[in-house]
Order: C-alpha cells, then structure tokens, then sequence
C-alpha cells in the first residue's frame, strides 16, 4: 500500500476544489455562470449548516483550520469586504483597497462562538444586492480596477467576479468535505 505525502493530503484539505487559476479573457458566458455561483452561495451553504448542532459547527474543516462556525463568518466578513471594494472600483479611479486579517477576524468573539444564523442571513441580504450591481455592469465597468495593498497587484473587476465565486465553492468544499469524512 502506498502513503499519501501528507503536504498533498494537506494541500488536499486546504485546497479540496483547487486555487483559483483566472482565465485569459472573462466572457460573458463565464462572468453570467460566476455571478449564478455567488448569487446561490447562501442557500447552499445554509443548505449544509443548518443541520449541525453546536458540536459539530466547532469542528475545524482540517487540522489547525477554522471551525465550521468560523468559516461561515469568515464568508460573511470576507464577502461584505469584497462588496465594499467593488463599490470603490466602481466610484474611484483604481484606489488602493484596505486589507484585513481575516485570522484576526476569525478570532473575535462573534466569528468563534455567534450563531451561523446571523452571517447566513447577513450573506442572503448581501449577495441579494451584489448580484444586482454585478448583473448590471457593462463591459467598461468589469474591466475597472482596485490596488491590493500587499501585493500592488491590479485586480479588474470581472476577474475578482471569479474569485469570489471560487471563493464561496472553497469554503463550501471545506464543510462539505468535513461532513463526508465524519459520516454527517
């Protein structure tokens, strides 16, 4: 029997749907199929959450990772981030965006011990009205930018589109993935 390398199984449990690789050109096909992922993303994490009892949203997704109850906050607080820095894009000549530490984030009281009900519902509201801007840019709006403050990188609109879809399916991956290896 061959051993799995343990940083692949790692790797596996950090990355179970993979990273995120943005393609050359974003088309509409593929900028209408990411804003569908990002606009059904509360329902199908609710979906999956509401079931667990306390217990089980305090299971970390993979060893020395965020309990489920961190990753459902941690949705939140990342996605109401992204709408804000889209809402700067489209109102600003490429700002520089604020970052935050998410691990920090995922620390706070309300992020460790508050009930998954209140970011589910914060990410129902929350991709209800970005589904709503992101539906009505044209093509000049998508390809405006904003600056990461870590790594100067320009990052165009349509393209962060698909990070957040990916983003979303990520962490859906990681409580699903949980579910099916504890037999929930």
């Amino acid at each position: 029997m061959t051993v799995p390398d343990p940083s692949l199984v790692a790797e596996d449990l950090r990355y179970p749907i993979g990273r995120f690789a943005p393609p050359d050109d974003v088309d509409d096909g593929t900028l209408a199929t990411w804003i569908d992922r990002i606009g059904s993303l509360p329902a199908r994490l609710r979906a999956l959450v509401e079931p667990l009892d306390d217990a089980r949203l305090d299971t970390p997704y993979r060893p020395g990772g965020w309990t489920v109850r961190q990753v459902v906050h941690h949705l939140a607080d990342s996605h109401l981030n992204s709408t804000v820095r889209f809402r700067w894009a489209l109102t600003e000549d490429a700002p520089l965006i604020k970052a935050y530490d998410e691990r920090a984030w995922a620390k706070l009281p309300d992020a460790r011990d508050g009930p998954p009900a209140l970011s589910l519902d914060l990410l129902d509201a929350l991709h209800r009205r970005w589904v709503v801007l992101l539906r009505a840019l044209g093509p000049e709006e998508r390809a405006r930018t904003f600056t990461h403050p870590e790594s100067g990188e320009s990052i165009r609109l349509d393209v962060n589109v698909g990070v957040y879809a990916w983003h979303g399916d990520h962490h859906l991956a990681h409580v699903a993935a949980l579910a099916e290896r504890e037999g929930w």
